[in-house]
């Protein structure tokens, strides 16, 4: 095997791992689900490597897969970038279990979401499917056939350097970024740190993605009282949290998510027709 191939002699992953780790992370959203979002799928690209590293140990690797379903969601094509971290990361865990916490990869992973997610929001959805949009309308206005092609390209070209690259930089300065805080004692730190974005990520989503609200209204001597007013002033988005800490307690009872699922469509449902949440 040419030594140029050899990404890691220790563990012997090579470019063609690589490889197939760029392929797999088209697959990303393949198994999509709202219980796990994307976590199937980021455990399947970086399969080939934790394979090697974990080569000799089996147990590993099974703790390795459990810890990678973890739930995790961002925008797909910087999403390598966050895979050749964890690899990196999985390795250092490896070669020395004892001083390295392994709770750190998914926090690391966490408090990475949300940033990278924004940066190819922008980037990705904002900037160049728009650009690769007009300038494909601009060649299908004239009856150019090769329209749709340019459109393809002009999208799909930046895409694929970013995850091809992404996955690199990430797994090598991954590595170097470990060492470095490995020796000056930062990891804890900035686990607890990314473990504070995490939560911060979480509180953000329940606070713009859950809309619940009561409507209920009471007249005492000739006053009307909006009940949700009353709510807001306690704690805004008091309702959607309740909902949210209810939903996480059942699943922490290891409740089946389709039972949850049923429950919250049969309970929004009641409370609608008889106008007691909104």
């Amino acid at each position: 095997m040419a030594k140029s191939n050899i990404i890691s002699k220790e563990f012997n992953i090579t470019t063609k791992d690589f490889r197939k780790t760029f392929w797999r992370s088209f697959t990303l959203l393949g198994t999509y689900n709202y219980e796990r979002m994307e976590a199937l799928g980021f455990n399947y690209s970086i399969f080939p490597e934790l394979e090697k590293i974990y080569k000799d140990d089996p147990e590993g690797l099974k703790e390795a897969l459990v810890r990678h379903m973890e739930v995790f969601n961002m925008t797909v094509a910087p999403s390598p970038f966050v895979m050749g971290i964890a690899i990196a990361m999985e390795e250092q865990y490896k070669r020395d279990p004892s001083n390295f916490d392994p709770s750190s990869i998914n926090a690391v992973k966490m408090s990475l979401m949300g940033p990278l997610s924004g940066i190819g929001d922008t980037f990705f959805w904002g900037v160049f499917r728009i650009l690769a949009a007009a300038i494909g309308c601009s060649f299908a206005a004239s009856g150019n056939l090769i329209a749709p092609f340019i459109f393809l390209l002009l999208f799909n070209v930046p895409q694929f350097l970013t995850r091809w690259y992404g996955l690199k930089i990430g797994y090598y300065n991954g590595n170097e970024f470990l060492s470095n805080m490995q020796k000056s004692g930062k990891m804890n730190l900035f686990t607890y740190c990314a473990g504070i974005v995490g939560a911060i990520a979480v509180g953000c989503m329940i606070a713009t993605q859950i809309a619940l609200t009561c409507p209920l209204e009471f007249t005492i001597s000739g006053t009307t009282i909006v009940l949700q007013e009353y709510i807001d002033q306690i704690l805004p988005k008091l309702l959607p949290l309740t909902a949210t800490l209810i939903v996480f307690y059942f699943l922490k009872k290891k409740v089946k998510v389709s039972y949850i699922m049923v429950a919250l469509i049969v309970i929004g449902f009641i409370c609608g027709v008889f106008g007691i949440l909104g």
